[in-house]
């Protein structure tokens, strides 16, 4: 998250509800949620990744005006170039692997966030069709307006020596 703050508000948190299909009344319903243990409207597990969509240079957004390689094969017709691993050290692909919310206390409207990202650990496997697969952690820490640790997010991602064929 490259923006300083991201304001949680209820309509952002029942919006990311119905987006993900989930209808749990805590995630819109102020009466119903107040007879909840938190008391308050929450937000999901995973809503903290839409902080993502605050930040202007979010690099799998798309941008006005600007080709976007989409979610899928060649979503928007952009070929991205394919390369075998060897000498130069170029991999073939990447992905998002894992992804890993902890909570260190409910996410609720008039939160203000902001957060710190940095790198976590990093390890090799090998792998028969794909060749070297190389994982690295990205750590980031959300912070309240009052600076406490609200979550904790932990993103793996792998990159492949080898293309695989589809």
């Amino acid at each position: 998250m490259a923006i300083d703050k991201f304001a949680v508000e209820a309509s952002h948190i029942m919006m990311f509800a119905r987006a993900i299909g989930d209808g749990n009344e805590i995630y819109y319903d102020a009466d119903y949620a107040a007879g909840t243990e938190p008391g308050t409207i929450v937000a999901p597990p995973t809503f903290a990744q839409a902080s993502a969509q605050f930040d202007p240079d979010y690099f799998l957004r798309p941008k006005i005006g600007q080709p976007w390689f989409g979610s899928g094969k060649e979503g928007t017709g952009i070929k991205r170039e394919k390369k075998e691993g060897g000498s130069s050290g170029s991999a073939a692909g990447g992905l998002h692997a894992e992804q890993h919310f902890e909570y260190h206390r409910h996410l609720k409207p008039g939160d203000v966030l902001s957060a710190k990202t940095f790198p976590g650990k990093s390890w090799e496997k090998e792998s028969k069709r794909a060749g070297k697969l190389k994982f690295s952690e990205t750590i980031t820490e959300y912070r309240d307006q009052n600076g406490e640790l609200v979550i904790t997010a932990r993103g793996v991602g792998v990159v492949t020596e080898k293309v695989i064929g589809s």
